[in-house]
């Protein structure tokens, strides 16, 4: 389990735009890091388009945010431009970022068992640190949490 005050696994992995995203590559600056089951479903929604409305208010010099889900490239691309998403999406699809987060769990529904992400997020600061860690995050009102700690 990835805990406050340890270091932040780094990672390469593909964004939206095709480009290559890695943490070692963002120091300096403080990083929000948020993992989502799945582009365009309810909940996965509702948190993109509040860590969107977020964004004006940061300064991008020093904040980044990227959210992180299995799902493809061209997944991520589509949901992007129909939220009007300001920032990268990551595609984490054999999902080796999730498990070095332990966010990828055993879920259930309706019975059945099944791998997935815990809507999780994790704020590193900029020497790569975990300074703070949401597990099993609700969307509403997530981001607005997260900004005050910021």
């Amino acid at each position: 389990m990835l805990n406050e005050g340890d270091p932040a696994p780094d990672f390469e992995l593909s964004a939206d735009d095709g480009d290559t995203v890695s943490l070692s590559d963002l120091r300096g600056r403080k990083v929000i890091l948020y993992f989502y089951p799945r582009d365009d479903t309810p909940g996965c929604t509702t948190e993109a388009c509040e860590f969107r409305d977020l964004m004006p208010e940061l300064d991008h010099d020093t904040v980044v945010v990227l959210g992180v889900s299995p799902d493809p490239v061209e997944s991520h691309r589509e949901f992007k431009e129909k939220y009007d998403l300001n920032f990268p999406l990551l595609a984490d699809e054999d999902h080796a970022v999730s498990e070095a987060y332990g966010v990828w769990k055993e879920k259930s529904m309706f019975g059945n068992k099944f791998w997935g992400v815990e809507r999780s997020t994790f704020l590193i600061d900029e020497e790569g640190q975990v300074e703070k860690a949401w597990r099993r995050v609700r969307p509403k009102g997530h981001a607005a949490k997260v900004a005050q700690e910021l």
